[in-house]
């Protein structure tokens, strides 16, 4: 059989990476044969194990903190970075020299992601590496792990899907692809990361999936992990006789995961150290939070402990000194994490916000609400609409209802390791569900919380082939092009801009919109910046469609483009009469082109709008 051997799904994590494989040569249909890859990695100076995950932290040692044979892998030469387990390890000692979370820096719109700023406060003589060029080293290390494991099958000709969050905006999605074409891995294809952990409950169930989900019902997917809260809704439809999945909704990007609660148990026994005492710098703080990573870590997967240690560094001439020993207990993980992530709130709950200082540290920009739960109203709350036009759920909603009615739930993600968070959520849920005379949702299990999103994603390179039940779903936002209007010159008054619909919500990877016939004016020539908007509850707009005003909720403004379009034969600044053209590519990509009135040559944008693979 010719073609690639393995599907290989990677979860690009914020906290850990994972690699899983399909052998697409030994499955059919339900019957797959698939596997977590262990991946080598060092563990401590010198010593190389293989684990499940390799730990998504880089770690920049002085010169004269490790040996050459301290840092060799199986694979290759010493490397003047580290990656995985020793990386955190150390990392945990010394935080000015880990750059960690960078999948969370690669979405962040208010920096240069391709600049060398992390670690973020790393001092001069840190050699400070870009959020793109940590992905490199991580899917570097994937793809050397692979190929010395699989000599007679190279990852670059294989099938690989690579993960991203539901969430992730195309800028952030295009960096991702980036990545992985710099290490080789071309031709891959996006899934996001709620699909994926379905996927893998579809692949764990073994074809008893059609026992538990029926026509009719909305799953609702929450997917908790180290930095960001994703929600998505699956809606269990019918074609042909045969159940037929349907992605009908995402949620916003919602910085807030494993990574803000780390943080809060750190304040917590920042603050039992105070009464005791003892205060910590800011380097000392960050070194703590890492501490308590581990703690929790530790806490959360051993019910027989009720106490953790956690080790903070002092400075010392060498960055390390002596140590300072505590410990988190389970009672203060619990109550940190209960009261301020998942509390108790009404269904017509949304985020709160605050006044921010005019001045700030230049960060993360982490969801100013901590509380999960409130983004989880506010996101069904928003979506109570989705399924109004959808074939055959046109009345399952009672009229009155205040926000979308999901009937089963399936979790996913590191967080929900916590049983008690688990149910907590749950219960939340289906107390709003109580409060609307709807029946409580089903708790969909048999995933591998830590393991879904990389099973499920080598799942679906093998139901690509036509092998297995697919999740439709097209864009999962409609797309808007902003147009200047043409108006007088007026001191201090901008001229409106208008979103032209270039591409309706859903629609599919290998289709093409031919816009309507009224012209627009392209700016050639000289420096101009391309405005686009994304929607997930305007449902109803078709290609063309101009909006001229809109709710603040209802558009929400992407990364702008900046180019300067090339003027053939014509004068800089020249505006074109062109038409619009618009394709969601077979990888996901969305490209707007523009033809002129006359002449041969056209103008094209393009970006990765990928919400489905």
């Amino acid at each position: 059989m010719s073609g690639p051997r393995y599907a290989v799904g990677i979860d690009l994590g914020t906290t850990h990476c994972v690699m899983a494989a399909v052998d697409l040569h030994a499955s059919d249909g339900d019957e797959v044969v698939d596997g977590i890859e262990a991946i080598p990695q060092l563990t401590a100076p010198g010593a190389v194990e293989e684990r499940l995950v390799l730990p998504s932290f880089l770690y920049l040692p002085h010169p004269d903190e490790l040996r050459p044979e301290d840092r060799t892998l199986p694979w290759g030469e010493p490397q003047p970075f580290v990656v995985g387990e020793l990386a955190r390890s150390m990392g945990g000692r010394t935080p000015i020299r880990l750059a960690a979370s960078a999948k969370s820096w690669l979405c962040h719109p208010g920096v240069d992601r391709r600049a060398a700023i992390l670690p973020i406060e790393a001092p001069d003589e840190v050699q400070r590496v870009s959020p793109l060029q940590a992905s490199m080293r991580y899917l570097e290390h994937l793809r050397a792990a692979w190929d010395h494991r699989h000599p007679d099958a190279p990852l670059p000709e294989q099938d690989v899907v690579l993960t991203v969050p539901a969430s992730f905006d195309p800028a952030a999605r295009e960096l991702t692809a980036e990545a992985a074409a710099a290490v080789g891995l071309g031709h891959l294809v996006l899934l996001e990361e709620p699909q994926a952990a379905l996927y893998h409950w579809i692949l764990a169930a073994r074809g008893e999936w059609r026992k538990q989900v029926r026509v009719g019902d909305i799953i609702l997917v929450v997917d908790l992990g180290g930095g960001t809260a994703d929600f998505s809704l699956i809606a269990v439809t019918e074609r042909d006789g045969a159940l037929e999945l349907v992605r009908i909704a995402v949620g916003d990007h919602i910085l807030l995961g494993g990574d803000n609660m780390d943080l809060a148990l750190a304040h917590t026994v920042r603050a039992k150290l105070a009464e005791a005492g003892t205060s910590l710098d800011p380097w000392q703080v960050q070194a703590l939070t890492h501490g308590c990573r581990h703690a929790k870590e530790s806490l959360l997967s051993d019910d027989a402990l009720d106490t953790a240690p956690v080790v903070v560094p002092s400075r010392g001439s060498r960055l390390i000194g002596g140590t300072l020993r505590t410990e988190l207990t389970r009672a203060e993980v619990a109550n940190t994490l209960v009261e301020g992530f998942f509390p108790e709130v009404a269904a017509s709950a949304h985020p709160a916000s605050r006044a921010r200082a005019a001045l700030t540290k230049i960060g993360l920009p982490y969801a100013q609400d901590a509380a999960v739960t409130r983004h989880l109203a506010a996101f069904l709350t928003r979506q109570v609409g989705a399924t109004r036009d959808l074939a055959g759920f046109e009345s399952r909603l009672p009229e009155n209802a205040g926000f979308l009615h999901p009937t089963a739930v399936l979790f996913n993600g590191g967080v929900f390791k916590a049983p008690f968070l688990l149910y907590r959520t749950l219960d939340i849920l289906n107390s709003w569900l109580n409060d609307e005379g709807a029946p409580p949702a089903r708790l969909l299990e048999g995933i591998e919380l830590d393991l879904a999103v990389a099973l499920g994603a080598a799942y679906y390179g093998h139901v690509r082939r036509g092998r297995g039940v697919r999740i439709r779903g097209g864009t999962a936002k409609a797309y808007y092009v902003g147009v200047e209007s043409a108006m007088p010159a007026v001191p201090g008054m901008e001229p409106p801009i208008e979103a032209l619909c270039i591409a309706p919500f859903g629609m599919e990877e290998g289709t093409q919109a031919e816009l309507p016939p009224q012209e627009v004016g392209l700016v050639v020539g000289e420096p101009v910046r391309f405005r686009f908007f994304s929607s997930s509850v305007r449902r109803h707009d078709q290609v063309g469609a101009v909006l001229e005003q809109w709710q603040p909720d209802e558009l929400e403004e992407l990364e702008e483009i900046a180019a300067i379009l090339p003027a053939e034969d014509r004068q800089p600044g020249e505006v074109v009469p062109v038409r619009l053209h618009a394709a969601v590519t077979e990888v996901g990509t969305l490209r707007l082109e523009a033809v002129p009135r006359v002449g041969a040559e056209s103008w094209k944008i393009e970006f990765d709008v990928r919400g489905e693979g």
